[in-house]
Parts: C-alpha cells; sequence; structure tokens
C-alpha cells in the first residue's frame, strides 16, 4: 500500500520525526470538484490560452467597456475582437449588455471564480512532496 507522509513529518526543521508516515488511502485524497477533461475548466482554460483574448480580460478588469472602447484600445479591427468576444462569452468568462446601438462589455465574476476554484483545487491537493524513491 502506498504512504503518505503528512506535511510536518516531511520537515525536519519544524521539530517533528520522520517517522509520522501515515497509510495513503482514497479517504485521504480531497473530492475532485471538476475533473481534469471538464468541459467548463477546458472551455475557460482554452479561452485564456490566446494573448489577444488575456488583453481583453485585462482591458475589462479596470471596468465595463463599449466594443468601439475596445477596439481603439486593444488596436484590434472590429471583426477580430467579435471573433475573441464570442469565445470569452461561450466560456463563461464575460457578459454583454447592448444599450442602444453599441454593445457593452464586462468580466463575468462567476467564470473567473470557478476558474480560481478549479485551479484552488488543484493546488490544495498537492501540499506535500513525494516520499524518496527507495
Amino acid at each position: 500500500m502506498p504512504v503518505a507522509a503528512s506535511p510536518a513529518a516531511l520537515d525536519p526543521q519544524a521539530g517533528h520525526t520522520v517517522s509520522a508516515v501515515q497509510p495513503f488511502t482514497a479517504a485521504s485524497v480531497p473530492p475532485d470538484p471538476a475533473p481534469p477533461d471538464s468541459p467548463q475548466a477546458l472551455a475557460l482554460l482554452r479561452a485564456l490560452a490566446d494573448p489577444i483574448r488575456l488583453q481583453v480580460v485585462d482591458t475589462l478588469a479596470h471596468g465595463e467597456r463599449c466594443v468601439c472602447d475596445l477596439t481603439t484600445e486593444l488596436g484590434l479591427a472590429q471583426s477580430k475582437l467579435s471573433f475573441h468576444l464570442k469565445v470569452l462569452r461561450q466560456a463563461g468568462l464575460i457578459t454583454a449588455r447592448q444599450q442602444g446601438r453599441w454593445i457593452y462589455y464586462r468580466l463575468e465574476p462567476g467564470g473567473l471564480s470557478a476558474l480560481g476554484g478549479w485551479l484552488a483545487a488543484r493546488a490544495n491537493a498537492c501540499p506535500a512532496p513525494a516520499l524518496p524513491c527507495p
């Protein structure tokens, strides 16, 4: 049976002994809120994998923007920007509202929180380093 050491057992400077090794069981692994092949996680990561879409997210982090302002601020043609905005909307990272003939975009906190939660779950699932190989 594989074993997992507690973080304290692996830190000799913390005054703990290395003999505090506990058996590794399925119960000791936290539940996975979204598996790696989760469609939502994949859509979020793919949407953020493009540098232009990251620029859009960074720009919208400063507040809601009209599409006309985004084209100017980002130096993009309207058709190119529209494609990237569509990808971000489909991933749930931004929302849009129409006022008159203009469309205004803003970040969707729920989409960003979902991605942050998914990443945090993975970061929290691996606090202890692996045991040395025999």
